[in-house]
C-alpha cells in the first residue's frame, strides 16, 4: 500500500508539473491529483524539487523500460546490443518531444546547485542505461554509461532550448553516429537520415 501510495503521487507530480510547469504546482495540488492526503506527500518527500526529479527519473525509466522490452522488428533481430542502445536514445528524446514542459524544469534544476537527487528512481534510471551499454558491447559499462547519460542530458537541453531549438532527428543522427548505428533501428522519425546516408554497422565509433 505504501509503495503504490508513493506511486500515485509521483504519477500525479509529473502530471501537473508537465501540465502547469514547476512554478504553478503546489504539494497540495499532487495531492489532490493523487487521491492522497497533503501530510503524505511531506512523508515520502523531503520537498516539490525532489518530487519534481524522483517524478521525472520514474517516467523516464519506465519509458526506457518500455522501449527496451518491445517485441524487436525483423530487421532488428540480428542488432542485438545495437538495437537496444538505439531504442534507449529515442526513447529519452521522444520523451523530451512529448513532454516538454516536464522535462525542462526538470533539467532546470538539475543544473542547480544541488544537482542530482539520489533516489530509487533514478537509481533504476541508470541500472537500465548500464545495463543497456553492457548489451551494447561497451568494454567499460560503468564508465560508459556516465557518458551516455551526459550525451542524452546534452540532446534534451539543446531539444528544449528556448528560442533556440536544435531539431531532434539531427541530434538523433549525431548520437547514432557516435555509437555505430544504423538509422533504421529504434524507433526512426521516418524517411532517410539527414544527408540522405543510412550508416552501415561498421561506421562510427563501435567500442
Amino acid at each position: 500500500m505504501r509503495r503504490r501510495s508513493r506511486e500515485r503521487l509521483l504519477e500525479a507530480a509529473a502530471e501537473l508539473f508537465g501540465e502547469r510547469g514547476y512554478e504553478a504546482t503546489t504539494l497540495g495540488d499532487i495531492a489532490e491529483r493523487a487521491g492522497a492526503a497533503r501530510g503524505l506527500v511531506s512523508y515520502y518527500f523531503p520537498g516539490k524539487r525532489q518530487l519534481l526529479q524522483s517524478a521525472v527519473h520514474r517516467r523516464m525509466h519506465l519509458t526506457l523500460a518500455a522501449a527496451l522490452e518491445r517485441e524487436p522488428a525483423p530487421c532488428a533481430d540480428a542488432a542485438g546490443g545495437r538495437e537496444l542502445l538505439a531504442r534507449a536514445i529515442d526513447a529519452i528524446l521522444g520523451l523530451a518531444a512529448r513532454r516538454p514542459v516536464l522535462m525542462r524544469a526538470h533539467m532546470a534544476h538539475l543544473l542547480q546547485q544541488e544537482g542530482f537527487v539520489q533516489c530509487a528512481e533514478q537509481q533504476r534510471l541508470a541500472a537500465l542505461l548500464r545495463e543497456t551499454m553492457v548489451r551494447y558491447g561497451a568494454a567499460d559499462p560503468d564508465t560508459d554509461y556516465r557518458m551516455l547519460r551526459a550525451l542524452l542530458m546534452g540532446a534534451v537541453v539543446a531539444v528544449l532550448l528556448p528560442g533556440a531549438p536544435m531539431p531532434g532527428h539531427r541530434l538523433r543522427a549525431e548520437l547514432f553516429a557516435r555509437y555505430g548505428l544504423e538509422w533504421e533501428l529504434g524507433c526512426p522519425p521516418g524517411g532517410e537520415p539527414p544527408g540522405g546516408v543510412l550508416m552501415s554497422s561498421g561506421e562510427g565509433a563501435h567500442p
